[in-house]
């Protein structure tokens, strides 16, 4: 059987690849770039759990491969110490040192010791989650109940002020995708959000799809200024996510809380979704429910009609500008955490529903200065009782 060969790359070629990878491009498209399979880029990427390594950098007190070369030559030429490290202006017991660990006078060669140096001026440094086994239990949990490596971080620092048990986001990411630090369960990283198993450039994007006309649409233009400073609460943004065998489930964020409702439809039918959103209107009070800021989905092409059952005026959003309902968007994003692509979302319940909004409305969030929707909410539903 013939044996494949290996396929290496140098420094160069390895920094073009972490940038391409970091600006979103695909294993593929990168792999064509050197004319090759995209394997070959895969175990680069996969080694460190799609996190860019640092670049090694020599500090400015070690000696330099030119100076290891004087060194070498210095040697060579019978010259002593003391003369060699007058040469390079350096202190006597550097050089003796220099040449003592690498072989002594006739076996010292500056190629072999430049590299000898880089190997012992490895120092990795040790994980905090390691380290301390409180916090990493403290993690670990968070991440059990599918909290974000943001939200466990903020939540940790509002919570503790010994800052021992603080950590940032990013360690807590490194320290998933990198198995070799050994702190957290590899199985930890089926609780994050995506559920990858290599760190993805958050340039990498999804082509949008076409949205549907609506019919005497009022303009997000024309929202009162309240809405979009997000200053009162009572204004929210909708949308439905979809899955296989045509079923739907309504969102729904009040965009100063970022409270979430999950509502179940039937269809994507306009009588199905518009029926549905009326009676979850029902449920709260007139303070609490102003407006409906929605894509243009056909959905909503009754939506005169959820408008004069309601007194809930909806506002409509430029095509393709997913941008302009972001609370409405992040929040459909951290669904799919519990409502994968591609399943039946009909087999939930609106219990079921209830309940998966209940536990993101008690997450904390970053936005919110990591208070939680529910706290927020519920300060201003208190005030209007």
């Amino acid at each position: 059987m013939k044996q494949r060969k290996r396929i290496y790359y140098n420094a160069q070629q390895r920094a073009i690849i972490w940038e391409r990878y970091q600006q979103g491009d695909s294993l593929h498209d990168i792999a064509r770039f050197f004319d090759r399979f995209h394997s070959s880029i895969q175990g680069i990427i996969a080694k460190s759990g799609g996190i860019r390594p640092k670049e090694k950098t020599r500090s400015a007190l070690c000696l330099t491969p030119q100076e290891r070369e004087e060194i070498s030559r210095g040697l060579s030429s019978q010259l002593s110490i003391r003369q060699i490290s007058k040469q390079l202006n350096r202190s006597p017991s550097t050089v003796s040192r220099e040449v003592n660990r690498n072989g002594g006078r006739k076996l010292y060669r500056a190629n072999k010791a430049d590299k000898s140096a880089w190997e012992r001026a490895k120092r990795p440094k040790p994980c905090k989650l390691l380290l301390n086994k409180a916090l990493a239990k403290l993690v670990a949990m968070k991440l059990n109940r599918s909290w974000s490596p943001q939200q466990i971080a903020g939540w940790l620092m509002r919570t503790y002020s010994n800052k021992d048990l603080h950590v940032s986001h990013e360690t807590i990411y490194k320290t998933l995708y990198v198995q070799t630090r050994g702190a957290l369960k590899k199985e930890l990283q089926q609780c994050l959000r995506s559920q990858r198993v290599l760190r993805r450039s958050k340039h990498a994007t999804l082509k949008g799809k076409g949205l549907g006309k609506i019919v005497d649409a009022v303009h997000i233009s024309e929202r009162p200024a309240e809405v979009k400073d997000r200053a009162v609460p009572g204004h929210w943004e909708g949308d439905l996510i979809a899955g296989s065998g045509n079923s739907y489930i309504a969102t729904l964020v009040e965009r100063h809380s970022r409270y979430v409702m999950l509502v179940k439809v039937g269809s994507n039918k306009t009588a199905a979704v518009i029926d549905a959103l009326i009676k979850q209107s029902k449920k709260l009070p007139e303070e609490l429910y102003k407006t409906l800021t929605w894509d243009r989905g056909c959905e909503m092409s009754n939506h005169k009609a959820f408008t004069l059952a309601t007194d809930i005026q909806v506002y409509f959003c430029d095509p393709k500008s997913p941008w302009q309902r972001g609370s409405n968007e992040n929040t459909n994003r951290l669904l799919r955490q519990y409502f994968p692509k591609g399943t039946d979302l009909n087999v939930h319940s609106q219990q079921k529903l209830s309940q998966v909004a209940r536990q993101l409305n008690e997450r904390p969030r970053k936005t919110l200065d990591y208070e939680t929707p529910a706290e927020r909410f519920n300060q201003y539903v208190a005030t209007t009782d």
